[in-house]
Formats: C-alpha cells, structure tokens, sequence
C-alpha cells in the first residue's frame, strides 16, 4: 500500500480566486511537491532566509538568492512566495482587485515589530492596495494553550502598545503567560483596516498535532511546514 500524498490546507475563500494557487502544507510536504500540489507545474519558488524580523521585500524580479527577511510582496505572475514555519504563524495575503499576493513568517519577535503592519503598508505604498479589499489567511501555528513565555515578552508587546489581553497568566507558574500569536497578528491586520471578516483562520494547533511541525515539541529534532502562495497569471 503506497504511502498517502501529505495533506495540503486550502482556504475556500481564496480558492474562488481564479489566478490564485496556495497552500499550507502538514510536515511532510516538501519544496519538491509545491509546484505538483499547488497546480503551478511552470512556477518558479521563492524562499527567504528567514530570520525572525520585521523585514519585508517587494519582489520586482526573482533573485538568484534568498533574500534575509520574513516576509514578501508581489504581483510577478508564476511564482510562489513560500514560507516555512515550526509553531510560527504562517499569513498568505491577497488583494484581488490588484492582484498583489504577499507571505509572511510571523514569530513572536516578528509580531512585536510589527511584520504584518508593514506588509500591509507596503501594499498600499507600492500598489495601491486598500486594506478593505485584502484577504488574509492564517495558517496552522502554536495555539495560545500552550505557548508559555515569560514577562519580558509581556512587557516587550506592552511596550509596542499591543493589548493585554494578548497574555493570561499561567496557573500555578507566576510570572509565566501563555500568550496568544494568531490573536497579536490580527490585531495587527485590524489597525491596519483590514476587515474582520476578511481574516481566515486555519484552527489547527502545531503543538498539539503532530502532523505538523512544533519546535516547541520536537526541538532541533523538528522540520519545517511550507506554506505558498502564487498567482497564475
């Protein structure tokens, strides 16, 4: 009995997007099975050295080297933005009416600086994108439950004027919080003027689901989860 295909995650909503193909993929899909799962056969993958920043590249060709950053905008037809993640948050972003599509790696150091704030800036800087008009989908990531920090974290996002309400203390371990990464990223998209109901939600926890990648779990031990996005044309 042959070994079954990894499982690749679709957004309904962006599905209905006819230029667009993506996908947030279990651990076992590699960069290899992309171009195949993702129907883009003729599309050239674009990977950034990710480092945990806020850094933001427009793509206006794709360059021979991966780009230090974490998070990339274009709207070059046949080419997938990938993102790989390990209990980060992984965002695919799309603006139909101009047809800009951009990824993001969105850790905890990333959130605090304001990653995904600045990709939707960047849109509206360089192609004139209205917050109103984009999708944002958020992929598989640890859940709040079970990602615990301590307080300089909390006082790091309390400093950058995130909410409170971001942490809840740890029972029975003072000066512990879980704190909860998908809720900081949308309250980035929402400052931003994006719509409430045009942030998507993938409810899956990596921590919990060993389908998926959890440095937090595994450790060095861990792979990575790949997620793409690319427009057809």
């Amino acid at each position: 009995m042959s070994e079954r295909e990894p499982a690749l995650i679709e957004i309904p909503r962006l599905s209905k997007i006819p230029f667009l193909r993506h996908g947030f993929g279990e651990a076992r899909l590699k960069a290899g099975d992309i171009k195949k799962r993702g129907g883009g056969q003729n599309f050239r993958l674009l990977s950034l050295n990710q480092v945990h920043s806020n850094i933001v590249h427009i793509i206006r060709r794709v360059p021979r080297a991966p780009l230090r950053g974490d998070a990339a905008i274009t709207d070059l037809p046949r080419v997938f933005l990938v993102i790989k993640t390990a209990d980060c948050l992984p965002v695919l972003l799309v603006d139909e009416k101009k047809g800009v599509i951009a990824a993001a790696h969105c850790g905890w150091k990333g959130t605090l600086g304001g990653v995904l704030d600045k990709v939707v800036q960047g849109m509206m800087a360089h192609y004139g994108s209205d917050p109103a008009s984009i999708l944002a989908a958020f992929g598989p990531c640890i859940s709040r439950r079970c990602y615990e920090v301590g307080p300089e974290v909390r006082r790091s996002y309390a400093a950058a004027e995130f909410p409170d309400s971001l942490f809840q203390p740890v029972p029975g371990r003072p000066g512990k919080y879980f704190f909860g990464l998908a809720a900081a990223n949308r309250f980035q998209l929402l400052r931003q003027g994006v719509q409430p109901k045009n942030i998507l939600s993938v409810h899956i926890c990596t921590h919990c689901d060993t389908r998926y990648p959890s440095y937090r779990r595994d450790k060095d031990a861990t792979g990575r989860m790949l997620s793409f996005i690319g427009r057809a044309a």
